[in-house]
């Protein structure tokens, strides 16, 4: 429970409003989160917030951050050789060793692709273990885009499919238009054969389980991640309450067959 003294190692700039920080231990083992699973970030005197790993480098931790609140401004405007505070790694983890031998369907909307992006990385680290490789990745403008450079190589790759779309087109933006759930429609996988890692902002997250499932993916098969008011990270203050679950400790990776009937309950 207490936070162990990360040092900001790099900090770069992804949009208006979003970060991302390299972290490095000041001593003792470096953690070593799964892919979906969130630290507690502290910034000393501010306060402390639930941020998923975007990526490891060794034993440096990699976060990106919007800035929506005091605390998350407060991470973001951390400078290089500044401390914050680390707790963790919590909550469950994406399933991707069980959807080893399966197409693999990454479908992130707006911020959500910081936490899959470990997803794409475990999946080109051993392409060899999974049939098609796709990722759909959509954001309110091109500005909103994270990850600009990444996504580019990526595209680039013969062994994995990229689409991106924006809610609105600005200034040379020459791609698709529109909302992310509707990529999932064209996108070159076999939904028999399908596993799904889906994360955004929850509307889009319903859309693209619909459309998921209108391919023929079964529901126990599309995985979400679910973002609540998470306050301790071990279960005890109840903030992150969705039905009988807490998303600390149940989540925030919950399969859509377990989650969409909790979806359809009114304000829960």
């Amino acid at each position: 429970m207490t936070p162990r003294p990360y040092l900001v190692e790099r900090r770069r700039r992804e949009t208006a409003d979003t970060w991302t920080l390299e972290l490095q231990p000041v001593d003792g083992p470096p953690l070593e989160p799964r892919p979906g699973q969130f630290t507690m970030l502290y910034a000393f005197g501010v306060g402390e917030v639930p941020i998923s790993v975007s990526r490891t480098r060794g034993a440096r931790l990699v976060h990106t951050v919007r800035a929506v609140g005091a605390v998350t401004e407060a991470i973001c405007a951390a400078r290089p050789g500044s401390a914050l505070g680390v707790r963790g790694a919590f909550g469950n983890a994406w399933p991707v060793a069980e959807a080893a031998g399966a197409d693999v369907v990454v479908v992130a909307g707006g911020i959500g692709l910081a936490p899959l992006r470990p997803v794409v990385d475990h999946v080109l680290e051993h392409r060899e273990a999974y049939g098609a490789a796709v990722l759909l990745y959509g954001s309110r403008t091109p500005r909103d885009l994270l990850y600009r450079a990444e996504l580019e190589r990526l595209a680039a790759r013969p062994d994995l499919h990229v689409a991106m779309t924006v809610d609105a087109a600005e200034g040379d933006w020459r791609g698709k238009v529109g909302v992310v759930p509707k990529l999932v429609a064209d996108a070159p996988f076999d939904p028999a054969s399908a596993v799904a890692f889906v994360c955004g902002p929850e509307v889009m997250m319903r859309y693209a389980a619909e459309a998921l499932l209108a391919r023929g993916v079964p529901p126990e098969r599309v995985h979400a991640s679910m973002e609540r008011n998470m306050t301790c990270g071990v279960g005890y203050c109840g903030h992150c309450q969705l039905g009988p679950t807490l998303v600390c400790r149940d989540g925030p990776v919950y399969r859509w067959d377990v989650l969409e009937p909790l979806l359809a309950v009114r304000e829960l």
